[in-house]
């Protein structure tokens, strides 16, 4: 069955370790025959929430006109979410933080977005795959808050520079998890 895949990034970082991850996440998805759009967090104007609770009132999932409005209609069309992004601080990255943050506009405008697929690719610099734990856990939870099914994560530690996720299987897993969903 082809899918709608949508996957956001966090990384500023083009030719980085995570952009390599789903680079290969996207070729083999397509190639299985699923459509896929991708919206780079990085590369777009997503601010945090206000809390005004005003979320989907005005035609728009946020009354604040930015990028979110344009990632939230496909969020909702998608079968599958794909979550990219290396550990920033033992955290999630500011870069792609405030989409995840936004997912609370579905949730207060009693948008049902149950039923999706969850995807997981992270990479962080330590050795300690427990530094993950910053990103993995913050998705795991929003998606099963949102009624998601978490379909498989790429969790790879010990990569800092540009280039180094080639010295790991980090890509081959993705691809892999990709031609699964």
């Amino acid at each position: 069955m082809r899918k709608k895949i949508v996957v956001i990034t966090g990384s500023p970082r083009k030719n980085g370790n995570s952009f390599a991850m789903t680079d290969a996440f996207i070729k083999a998805a397509e190639k299985k025959g699923h459509t896929v759009t991708r919206f780079d967090a990085a590369m777009k104007h997503v601010g945090g929430c206000h809390a005004c609770e005003t979320c989907f009132k005005t035609g728009k999932a946020c009354s604040f006109d930015d990028d979110f409005n344009v990632i939230a209609p496909a969020i909702m069309e998608a079968d599958v979410v794909v979550f990219s992004m290396p550990v920033y601080w033992y955290s999630i990255p500011a870069q792609i933080k405030g989409v995840i943050d936004r997912l609370f506009s579905f949730c207060v405008a009693g948008k049902d977005i149950s039923g999706k697929e969850c995807v997981l690719l992270t990479c962080c610099e330590e050795d300690d795959m427990s530094v993950m734990d910053g990103v993995r856990i913050p998705i795991e939870r929003s998606a099963a808050l949102l009624k998601w099914k978490m379909s498989g994560e790429v969790l790879i530690s010990g990569v800092l520079n540009a280039g180094d996720i080639e010295k790991t299987d980090g890509c081959k897993q993705a691809a892999a998890l990709a031609e699964n969903i």
